[in-house]
């Protein structure tokens, strides 16, 4: 590891609204938090294109009122999406920045660069802030950088992790490990304040950031630190916030001076600058003036806002955090007054409101502001990166342990969905089962692999799919299928055939895209609220397999010589098998209790012609 990991590995928070970097540094046994030429320690996740230039960072963010069509930001919400995803959707309206349909409904950004026309994925924007921040850690350690650890909201799905490893790639990184932002959180916190703790602590980390939102129940002991269960929402955080406040004054405006300025690109792209300015302010004064010269046709405009105007604005989306809250909780089988420590991380935390949210959950109990809500993220990160790199002698028994957003499974016969990795399962982790053909002669066995919590498999989410093949034979030839999660999170599933011992495997690349962060709350409810359902449907799946083995192994019976039965039984019990292959190969949409019936009847004049069948089938 030390060979394919050579030099020093820095952490990169790789953020939608502002990015950090840092390095572990052996000699001061702590991170350093990286400054960047403007001497900041975070950087807007921002580029920009001119008619000579492409700027990136602070520079791009300086001139964005001036140029916003060409002025791109929130790449991080675009990556790893289809264009026809409804969060792209929505946020097309609010974007000042051109993007389109590319192939494959790949969103593509449109800007004007040196006077052409020029199409960017949302990994390459990603990876010009990367090698911004890269570039940033390099001019402080006087060498080049190659490997880097970069943080993802916990809820990125497969699709996202992978374009943000391609955007490390694309930077000229090597990206040695994809980890969590709450879980970096955790382990800043663990090393900062709770270093060589001996008795287990809880910690809950509440990440709301500038467009994503996590929370990470984890434990504390000995340098171990362990994720017991994660929840959030990959589309919530400070930008949203802004953009009720964007959408306010607009109004006000319509109402006030009768102009509308939603469709002037410049006026918006200023007007949310400001109101980014006046959220900051909220989080330590009760009121805020907004005041921007010649906004709008040479008009002026002046207003103001209280905090408790900017609260009654946001309190569904402050809600809406402690939904998530509660979900983690419910997830991880833990109460509240469990919880040892509450950490807040994330510029958004610094809200006065979701902090009077969070203190009245948790009944009172103090909130830890003592780590830079910022940095956080980039902290652990470094941590994580000099692990792995070799660069961390002092802890050297640190160890991290994640878990997965979702279950993941396979199909089997009737649609259902049987789950070999559930929800909040620690990885890395390697899970096998074994099934068997349910046809004869079959030459081929169809794997689906799912995401999701329903017990009916197509009411989940189809991630990919693969057949591999297999020698004729006798149905219950036996397969195996296994599936494992590497380190970075990111799904393998084989599946081999134990007779031939031919293999194929495939890693989930997932054309179709995986679950955005509403399918993913909504299957959840769903679960709940269709489980009665979905037990309904399976006892009727199990029905219909019982009464097909039950033709087929009458059948077989049915050729054996052995078995000397009049014709006049032999055609009774044809006739039967007859209307219950028929009931099979038909579309299914009678009720359970006529699958039971039709088993029974068939089971009744099988054993009078055979006599105790039940020793021969099965």
């Amino acid at each position: 590891m030390a060979k394919k990991y050579e030099g020093v590995a820095i952490g990169i928070d790789l953020g939608t609204t502002y990015s950090c970097v840092g390095v572990w540094q052996e000699q001061n046994n702590r991170v350093e938090i990286i400054h960047n030429d403007q001497g900041n320690r975070t950087t807007p996740s921002c580029v920009a294109f001119t008619n000579t230039q492409r700027l990136t960072g602070n520079a791009a963010k300086n001139q964005a009122s001036s140029n916003p069509a060409n002025t791109v930001f929130d790449a991080k919400r675009l990556i790893g999406r289809k264009y026809s995803d409804s969060v792209i959707q929505n946020d097309l309206q609010l974007w000042p920045f051109k993007v389109i349909a590319g192939d494959d409904e790949r969103p593509k950004i449109v800007v004007n660069y040196n006077g052409e026309e020029k199409y960017f994925v949302a990994e390459e924007i990603s990876a010009m802030i990367l090698s911004k921040m890269r570039e940033i850690a390099g001019a402080f350690l006087e060498s080049p950088v190659k490997n880097a650890v970069i943080t993802v909201p916990a809820y990125f799905n497969d699709t996202q992790r992978r374009a943000t490893k391609d955007a490390g790639d694309i930077a000229g990184l090597n990206v040695i490990r994809i980890i969590n932002e709450p879980t970096a959180a955790a382990l800043a916190y663990g090393l900062q304040k709770r270093a060589n703790c001996v008795e287990e602590r809880n910690i809950f980390i509440f990440d709301l950031g500038g467009g994503t939102f996590d929370v990470s129940l984890a434990t504390i002991k000995n340098n171990a630190f362990v994720v017991k269960a994660t929840a959030g929402d990959t589309h919530l955080g400070g930008e949203d916030f802004d953009n009720r406040m964007v959408n306010h004054f607009v109004n006000e405006l319509k109402r006030k001076n009768k102009v509308d300025i939603s469709a002037n690109s410049k006026a918006l792209r200023r007007l949310r600058t400001a109101c980014e300015r006046v959220k900051r302010t909220l989080s330590y004064d009760t009121e805020a003036t907004i005041d921007i010269d010649a906004l709008y046709q040479g008009m002026d405009f002046c207003s103001s806002i209280t905090r408790a105007k900017f609260e009654q604005l946001n309190m569904d989306l402050f809600e809406k955090c402690m939904e998530t809250v509660k979900s983690c909780f419910s997830d991880a089988k833990m109460d509240k007054n469990s919880i040892d420590d509450v950490v807040l991380v994330g510029g958004s935390s610094r809200i006065p409101k979701v902090q009077n949210l969070l203190q009245s959950f948790f009944i009172g109990k103090d909130i830890f502001k003592s780590i830079n809500p910022d940095e956080a993220v980039a902290y652990g990160a470094a941590v994580q990166a000099a692990l792995l790199s070799g660069g961390i002698k002092t802890v050297p028994n640190l160890t991290l342990q994640d878990v997965i957003p979702m279950s993941l499974g396979t199909s089997i016969h009737g649609d259902i969905m049987d789950i070999l990795i559930p929800r909040n399962t620690s990885f890395p982790v390697k899970k096998t089962k074994q099934y068997v053909t349910c046809k004869d002669n079959q030459t081929s066995v169809l794997n689906e692999v799912y995401e999701g919590e329903r017990l009916i498999a197509s009411e989940n989410k189809l991630l990919g799919f693969f057949r591999i093949s297999v020698p004729p034979a006798p149905r219950g030839l036996p397969h195996k299928v296994c599936f494992a999660i590497d380190a970075d999170g990111i799904l393998n599933v084989s599946c081999e055939d134990v007779t031939s011992g031919n293999k194929k495997d495939i890693t989930i690349t997932n054309e179709n895209g995986r679950l955005s962060t509403d399918e993913i709350r909504r299957m959840i409810q769903e679960a709940e609220d269709f489980k009665a359902e979905d037990m309904k449907f399976k006892k009727k799946v199990e029905a219909i397999n019982a009464l097909d083995d039950y033709v087929y192994n009458v059948k077989k019976v049915m050729k054996d010589k052995s078995f000397l039965i009049s014709t006049e039984r032999e055609n009774e019990i044809t006739s039967v098998i007859t209307k219950c292959e028929n009931l099979l190969d038909g579309d299914k949409k009678e009720e359970t209790n006529v699958f039971v019936d039709m088993l029974k009847e068939l089971e009744s004049i099988a054993e009078s012609a055979f006599g105790h069948i039940k020793k021969w089938v099965g």
